[in-house]
């Protein structure tokens, strides 16, 4: 592939990957189910442990679902475009951004949790699968669904590079850190419930 074409799909990736994870599945479900604007309960957030907050389980099921596929969708198409092994990396990543900034919503979008794990699957999925059981064995122990968000992709950069032969475990590794700086970033808010003891658990009124 020639330089210009390379440049050609480096534009494609990076602003089809935004544009595709930028997409509020949660917004679009909710409304369409008639339950109104997501962003007007509990949290305000698009995402699905907002979505669940209306009671409707099915709902917030398919958002992570959907959320979670922008971003597997995100590194699968990449790939097809470029035989460049970054190439998805970065996809996925922007599909992350763009579900955390959409241009659609004044760049107030989610959190980015499904979407990441929807990117590392689609990337390396024994990767994928490692962050998903760190984020179910923290849920299931402390019930807490943004701790088990922090904790699970803050570490995904050294599940990457401990389960991915090298090289490939460097450019994976360092896209997990930026997914993972991410997810830090965005739950600023609920760290500091946790620090006052404030955060609701899973299951909890409020939560």
């Amino acid at each position: 592939m020639s330089e210009i074409d390379q440049s050609y799909v480096m534009v494609i990736v990076i602003l089809g990957g935004y544009v595709l994870g930028s997409v509020p599945f949660g917004l679009v479900l909710t409304r369409l189910a008639g339950i109104g604007d997501i962003r007007q309960i509990g949290s305000g957030n698009i995402g699905a442990t907002n979505v669940l907050r209306t009671g409707n389980k099915f709902l917030a099921f398919l958002t992570v679902l959907l959320d979670g596929g922008k971003g597997g969708v995100a590194v699968l198409l990449a790939g097809v475009l470029s035989p460049e092994p970054t190439i998805p990396f970065i996809a996925g990543a922007m599909a992350v951004l763009g579900h955390n900034f959409p241009i659609w919503l004044k760049f107030k979008g989610g959190k980015g949790v499904a979407t990441s794990l929807g990117t590392l699957l689609a990337a390396a999925w024994p990767v994928g699968i490692a962050v998903c059981l760190a984020w179910l064995l923290v849920a299931l122990t402390l019930r807490y669904s943004s701790l088990s968000a922090i904790i699970s992709l803050g570490a995904s950069p050294v599940i990457a590079w401990l389960l991915m032969p090298p090289p490939d475990n460097l450019p994976l590794a360092i896209m997990a850190g930026v997914l993972g700086g991410l997810t830090v970033v965005r739950h600023q808010t609920n760290i500091r419930r946790l620090l006052n003891g404030e955060e609701p658990r899973i299951g909890s009124k409020g939560s």
